[in-house]
C-alpha cells in the first residue's frame, strides 16, 4: 500500500453527498449503541472527523472510517457531517487497511472484525512484519488474529459461531499436531475441552503434550486440571472498565476470570515481564 496522506482540513459535507463504503471493516453490530452515540454527538459535538474519498458513484464520497459517526447524525436529522477529505480514490482494500487502523486506534472494533481485517491484510501481504510496518497496528494482536487462517475447518466453524475461543481452538490443533497428524473429529472435542479451561491449564495442556506425545490426550487435560496450582488475585474495576471485560470476554467466548487472566497474561508479556509460551 502506497502511502496515504490526510489532510488537515476539515469540511462540511452534506450526508446526501456520502454512501457507505465497502472497505468499512465494521461489520458486527454496527446499529448497536448509536441512540447513545447520537445523544453524545449532541451534547458534545463531534470528536473526530469521519474519513471520506471520492466514490466511482458520480458526485457522491465514499465513507472510508466512521459509519457509525454518520449513522448517528442520520438519526439526529442534521444534513452536514465534519470529514477529512482523501482527494484520491482507493481500492477496497486500501479503503480497509484506513478503516481498520482508524478504528483499532479507537479500541471499539470487535475480535471479529478485527480478526477478518487481519485476514484481508495476510493475502495481499503474506507477512506479518510488511502488515505491522505498514499499518502500525499491534504486532501482539496481528498474531493472534492470523492464527485463525491456520485452523482446520472445524475449527474455524466452531470459533465462527462463538462455541470456542481462538486460542482454545489454536491450543487445541497445535497440540494435536505434535504427532503429525490432526483428526478433526478429536481436535473438536479437545477444543470443546480447553474452552471450559484456564489460560494456565490449556498451556499446561500443550506443555505436557510436547512433553509426552505418546499419552492420551484425555489423560493429559485430566492432569492439566486437577493439577495446575492456581491464585485467585482480587481486582477492583470501574463500570466502564467492567462493561469492556463483559465484550471482551463474550467476544472470546470465555468467561469473565478467564478473560481478565488472558488480559492481565498479556499485558505482562507485552511489558516483559513474562515469557510468551
Amino acid at each position: 500500500m502506497e502511502k496515504v496522506i490526510l489532510g488537515n482540513d476539515v469540511k462540511e459535507v452534506a450526508l446526501s453527498d456520502l454512501v457507505i463504503g465497502f472497505g468499512q471493516v465494521r461489520t458486527v453490530d454496527v446499529g448497536r449503541d448509536i441512540h447513545e452515540l447520537a445523544e453524545s454527538i449532541k451534547k458534545i459535538g463531534l470528536l473526530e472527523p469521519i474519513i471520506i474519498c471520492p466514490s466511482e458513484e458520480e458526485g457522491k464520497y465514499e465513507i472510508v472510517a466512521g459509519q457509525r459517526r454518520y449513522l448517528a447524525h442520520k438519526e439526529i436529522g442534521v444534513e452536514t457531517i465534519k470529514a477529512i477529505v482523501i482527494e484520491d480514490k482507493l481500492d477496497e482494500l486500501d479503503a480497509k487497511i484506513i478503516s481498520l487502523t482508524e478504528n483499532w486506534n479507537r479500541r471499539d472494533l470487535s475480535s471479529k472484525d478485527e480478526r477478518d481485517a487481519c485476514l484481508i491484510l495476510w493475502r495481499r501481504y503474506n507477512n506479518v512484519d510488511l502488515i505491522i510496518e505498514d499499518t502500525g497496528l499491534p504486532a501482539s494482536k496481528v498474531r493472534k488474529y492470523l492464527k485463525f487462517n491456520s485452523l482446520v475447518r472445524p475449527l474455524k466453524d466452531l470459533v465462527d459461531r462463538d462455541e470456542v475461543g481462538l486460542e482454545a481452538a489454536y491450543t487445541a490443533q497445535k497440540a494435536l499436531e505434535v504427532t503429525g497428524v490432526v483428526d478433526e473429529k478429536e481436535v473438536v472435542g479437545v477444543a470443546k475441552e480447553l474452552q471450559g479451561m484456564s489460560t494456565p491449564q490449556r498451556k499446561k495442556v500443550a506443555k505436557k503434550r510436547k512433553e509426552s506425545p505418546e499419552k492420551p490426550m484425555g489423560a493429559i487435560i485430566e492432569e492439566a486440571k486437577s493439577g495446575e496450582k492456581l491464585i485467585q488475585v482480587a481486582v477492583t474495576l470501574g463500570e466502564a472498565s467492567h462493561k469492556g471485560l463483559q465484550k471482551y470476554a463474550q467476544s472470546e467466548g470465555t468467561n469473565q476470570n478467564s478473560a481478565c487472566g488472558e488480559l492481565i497474561e498479556e499485558g505482562l508479556v507485552n511489558k516483559g515481564f513474562l515469557e510468551s509460551e
